[in-house]
């Protein structure tokens, strides 16, 4: 897909998402993204992308930066700093950031395994990246790859959906290791708000029973480095104590021979 097409189809997501259905996503992403980023961490993190929400609300790191890659008509409010910059070439030093979160960046991305090494190399060691991406294994997925026959497209016209599995074997290329991932948004594709309440039991079945066909996915890793951990502090031994004095035994038999 060329940076055009990914163009369009990024403003296509913007539409989306106000949609029944788009909120419906956002609300349950919000939802993760704020327990997971709130234990991490660290002094800088990095928001890529779909600045309609604020991904690092939650995060109580000191520097927060959102970066879009179009030139925005208007500053949403939030606590997070607005930058335009390409996703592929990040204007920040190597093993400078402790955080990066990329809502469904990936999939409209023109050159994704590219933005994906700028990431690894912007993140310092032990430095995490999360994830946000549609699951092409649901109910959402299967209709989405339907719509190539019926040209009804129900997500934004994407360059292509990224599986989990295939998602983690890119991860793993670049030596970032999935420590956690989730699951969420089980009910059908319905376009209304109405009919998508009335599907709402399927989030709490689906979690339960169908844990891995959720409309959408949050993977979480760490980047790791060969040859390098973390060490500890280092904790002062006490010194041994030397014995008090003589056994009992040895001053009778001092005592006994003069």
């Amino acid at each position: 897909m060329d940076s055009a097409a990914s163009e369009k189809s990024i403003i296509a997501l913007d539409g989306w998402l106000q949609t029944p259905a788009g909120l419906y996503v956002r609300q349950w992403e919000q939802q993760c993204l704020d327990s997971l980023t709130v234990d991490i961490f660290g002094f800088n993190a990095v928001q890529l992308g779909l600045p309609q929400f604020d991904a690092l609300a939650a995060s109580r790191m000191p520097n927060k930066w959102q970066i879009d890659a179009r030139l925005p008509g208007s500053q949403p409010q939030g606590s997070a700093l607005k930058l335009v910059s390409a996703f592929d070439e990040l204007p920040f030093d190597t093993h400078s950031l402790d955080l990066v979160v990329m809502p469904h960046v990936l999939e409209f991305a023109a050159e994704p395994h590219q933005v994906l090494r700028e990431v690894e190399r912007v993140l310092i060691p032990e430095g995490q990246l999360i994830i946000c991406g549609f699951n092409p294994a649901s109910l959402w997925g299967a209709r989405q790859g339907l719509a190539r026959l019926t040209g009804r497209h129900y997500l934004p016209r994407a360059g292509e959906l990224i599986s989990m599995p295939r998602m983690k074997d890119w991860l793993k290329l670049l030596n970032m290791g999935v420590s956690r991932s989730h699951f969420g948004c089980y009910a059908p594709a319905c376009k209304t708000d109405k009919w998508l309440r009335r599907h709402a039991y399927m989030d709490r079945a689906g979690a339960r029973w169908w844990p891995y066909l959720g409309a959408v996915y949050i993977v979480q890793a760490i980047k790791r480095v060969k040859g390098m951990r973390l060490i500890g502090p280092a904790w002062t031994k006490k010194p041994a104590t030397a014995p008090a004095g003589a056994p009992v035994t040895n001053k009778r038999r001092e005592q006994e021979h003069g």
